[in-house]
């Protein structure tokens, strides 16, 4: 097909979550609030790191990284998504389209690797302590997070150079609040099912390739913390406990999503939603409350700047 047919199709639209309009009501209310939660988490998260002096260590440096690609992960689909909410026709143009495939893919891709840099930072603390800052020296962390948006770029541009080629001309209802790719390839009017399955496996090598880094990375972690004495052990476990939990909430629904489809519209939905959404803001909740020097440096920064010398 030639790619005269492909300009019949400007725009796509977008079905969304519900059609009932007071859900959608609902819906604008609850994400909305759930945004400005994302948002001002992640803010407060990089505003400590970069101010506080205590938290000028390597770990606290690819944290704030961490919570940087969190704000643009959930930027990049839940806006559209809550100003739909209030619109009756809700289109996306097919550069708004193709920009939220590209996006979503290098913002995935790149916090993929962070998660990796950050395990890695975690077996030298632990696993080489007299070494760490020499190992893990700011040229040394300001290329992991190079490494990880430069993995982010290739990933994503090897998914958008595809898609953008190919003849869309007939079908543009999306049923998702965003343009998830394997909905848009499903539009195209050609036999698409080769294509769908080489685009998963390209997210797969991607996805589950860091997965197995995690897994070994954490595996030696915990094998030397249950070596260690149980002084260090318990504040090593801590930390590496809610590394964990974000590696999880992070993971298992991008390889439902990707990996392993599916192919059940709202189990699809749920997971779509909670990996833009939720993981994002759990984040900055797991390294916070679990996180003893966080919890000082948000004391430190109230004393300073809303206490009573603050306010003089």
């Amino acid at each position: 097909m030639d790619r005269g047919n492909q300009s019949v199709v400007s725009e796509f639209i977008l079905w969304g979550l519900s059609q009932s309009q007071s859900v959608q009501a609902l819906l604008f209310v609850v994400f909305l609030t759930l945004y400005l939660f994302i948002v001002s988490g992640n803010t407060v998260i990089i505003v400590l790191i970069t101010t506080d002096r205590h938290l000028h260590s390597p770990m606290y440096f690819l944290l704030a990284n961490l919570s940087f690609i969190d704000m643009c992960l959930s930027s990049n689909t839940t806006p559209k998504m809550i100003s739909d909410f209030l619109r009756e026709n809700k289109t996306i143009s097919f550069s708004g389209c193709m920009s939220q495939i590209f996006f979503a893919h290098c913002i995935a891709g790149g916090e993929m690797m962070l998660l990796v840099a950050m395990a890695y930072d975690r077996y030298v603390a632990i696993c080489k302590p007299l070494h760490y800052f020499t190992i893990m020296n700011l040229k040394r962390c300001s290329g992991l997070v190079l490494v990880s948006w430069t993995t982010g770029f290739i990933h994503a541009m090897s998914h958008l150079l595809v898609i953008v080629e190919l003849p869309f001309c007939g079908p543009k209802e999306i049923d998702s609040f965003f343009c998830d790719m394997p909905l848009v390839i499903k539009l195209a009017c050609m036999d698409s099912h080769d294509l769908d399955i080489l685009m998963n496996a390209d997210c797969g090598v991607v996805a589950t390739a860091c997965f197995i880094l995690l897994l070994i990375s954490y595996t030696y972690i915990i094998i030397t913390i249950r070596q260690s004495s149980k002084a260090g052990a318990s504040k090593a476990l801590s930390t590496c406990s809610a590394h964990i939990t974000v590696v999880m909430v992070f993971f298992v629904p991008c390889l439902f999503i990707y990996v392993c489809p599916l192919n059940i519209i709202w189990l699809d939905k749920f997971l779509a939603v909670f990996y833009s959404v939720f993981t994002p803001l759990l984040n900055p909740a797991i390294y916070t409350l679990r996180n003893k020097e966080m919890k000082n440096a948000m004391k430190r920064f109230i004393n300073n700047h809303l206490g009573p010398k603050g306010n003089l």
